[in-house]
């Protein structure tokens, strides 16, 4: 019976939201950093691979089950760009206003506005678990030039959601949440934890 997961993050919001997701079931939540773990590398070019390395490096660490996140956005102009790089696109010491900054002068003179953000989720029973489980959640949109809204990080302010006629920074954490790339694989994660692990 799991009861206790690491989130190979020390990412607060990230782990508010692991924690109103798996409480529900039961698991307590746990940051890496409280454990004194530090942060794994990420060397890949993949979403998948980045995760999963992190999630088996603070199992290892840990002892104990891990769960890692690795998200980015995707912009179809710019052959998938930033990509895994999303929050260094700028420099190792970027921002998100310089991020921003160095995409929206990528796309000034591109046609094609079209963007995803992916967020790949991964869980482990242990550091060589054979049979991780890996959800992945997408959500459409595109590249504006204009920013909205205040809320969000990263990329929300000028990342346009045509459905909505909204930019991701516009929505409340409960719209974002029921609609986005993290909440998608995370609802995907729920079920694979009840399915595969409880």
């Amino acid at each position: 019976m799991l009861n206790k997961i690491v989130l190979a993050s020390n990412n607060k919001k990230k782990m508010k939201e692991m924690n109103e997701l798996l409480a529900p079931l039961g698991i307590e939540v746990v940051s890496q950093g409280s454990l004194n773990i530090p942060s794994a590398e990420e060397p890949f070019f993949t979403f998948i691979e980045n995760s999963l390395t992190k999630s088996r490096h603070a199992s290892k660490e840990s002892g104990l089950p891990a769960i890692a996140d690795d998200s980015g956005i995707c912009v179809d102009a710019l052959q998938g760009a930033p990509g895994v790089f999303s929050a260094r696109f700028a420099g190792e010491d970027a921002d998100d206003e310089k991020n921003n900054q160095k995409l929206l002068e990528l796309m000034k003179t591109q046609n094609n506005k079209r963007a995803h953000y992916v967020c790949v989720l991964t869980a482990v029973r242990s550091a060589d678990d054979p049979e991780p489980l890996i959800a992945v959640g997408r959500w459409e949109g595109e590249v504006s030039q204009e920013r909205k809204g205040a809320g969000g990080f990263g990329y929300d302010p000028y990342f346009l959601i045509p459905a909505l006629g909204k930019h991701a920074a516009e929505l409340s954490a409960e719209e974002k949440n029921a609609v986005s790339h993290r909440g998608k694989a995370m609802q995907q994660m729920k079920e694979l934890i009840i399915n595969n692990w409880k």
